[in-house]
């Protein structure tokens, strides 16, 4: 993670009063998330050097967001407006740097083959059209904007079956990182006697530090104990995640619950998100099994929803 705000300047076409809000709206958020951004709405009043504005930020910023919609797409590849002059810049910047990841094309709105400019079509572009997954692709536009990779890379290790004077067992790793699971929805099979019962599910604000522990042969204990969880609860009344439709009327008043196979439970996190998990499969050696073991299967619900009812 960089140790200094990265700066950010924001490259767009005002299509229209919504697609201005919208991008006002990122601009905020990555604000209140540490990134000095460099937006027009904030930094030209009458009179302003638009030029200079564009010549300025476009040379000192460490990324720079292309907005990309289809009147974005035309004036950069027609070279017209301010569009088309800033992608006068960025492309001078892309002969002198090839390879760099500076520029981040955002596809916002394209009903074309081709949703970016066409200087910019060797680049890796994040996709915000669809706004019921807009805290997922947010998170991660953030995460790469901070310099900090999703699913973290692990520390290369030696090859287990090299040739050396003696056998060996190949060694598998038992790091914190086998306990992580940052999709939205999922199965997870892991053994809660490690990692201090820790299993967490989903990243960003979606994150959930769920915490288990062993409980009879077909139950477990579940807490709120981790920082990132505020609530946890069973969702009695239902045999599946998808028939819950109100997470929040499910009783929180407990530190601690013990679901039994079948049985669900709605964790609440303290960014407002609600998770569901059924237990699916327990596992106990304190009841003569080899290890201690839960499968369950996992749904994060979007936009703080309170209802898992398929969208």
């Amino acid at each position: 993670m960089t140790t200094t705000p990265p700066k950010v300047f924001v490259s767009y076409s005002h299509d229209d009063d919504a697609h201005k809000a919208w991008v006002l709206n990122l601009a905020n958020r990555l604000v209140l998330n540490g990134v000095d951004v460099m937006l027009d709405q904030w930094n030209l009043s009458l009179g302003s050097d638009l030029q200079r504005f564009m010549e300025l930020g476009l040379t000192t910023a460490d990324r720079v967001l292309a907005i990309c919609t289809d009147p974005y797409v035309e004036k950069a590849n027609g070279g017209t407006g301010g569009v088309g002059y800033e992608k006068m810049i960025l492309s001078a910047q892309l002969m002198a740097e090839i390879g760099s990841d500076r520029i981040i094309p955002v596809v916002r709105r394209s009903t074309t083959r081709t949703p970016v400019p066409t200087f910019l079509l060797s680049k890796v572009y994040i996709d915000f059209q669809d706004d019921a997954v807009f805290e997922r692709k947010y998170t991660e536009l953030l995460r790469d904007i901070q310099g900090e990779q999703v699913v973290p890379r692990p520390a290369l290790g030696a090859n287990p079956f090299a040739v050396t004077s003696a056998n060996i067992v190949p060694e598998v790793s038992f790091s914190s990182a086998r306990y992580v699971s940052p999709a939205t929805s999922g199965t997870v099979t892991f053994d809660f006697s490690n990692n201090d019962g820790k299993y967490v599910v989903g990243a960003g604000d979606y994150a959930f530090e769920t915490k288990w522990s062993r409980g009879d042969n077909s139950a477990l204990h579940v807490y709120n104990d981790p920082a990132s969880i505020r609530t946890v609860a069973l969702a009695l009344d239902v045999n599946e995640i998808q028939q819950i439709t109100n997470a929040s009327t499910y009783d929180t008043s407990s530190r601690t619950r013990s679901p039994s196979v079948g049985e669900i439970v709605v964790w609440q996190n303290t960014a407002g998100y609600y998770l569901a998990t059924r237990v699916e499969h327990v596992s106990s050696r304190g009841h003569g099994q080899p290890t201690d073991e839960v499968t369950f299967t996992y749904v994060i619900a979007p936009h703080k929803s309170k209802s898992f009812l398929p969208q």
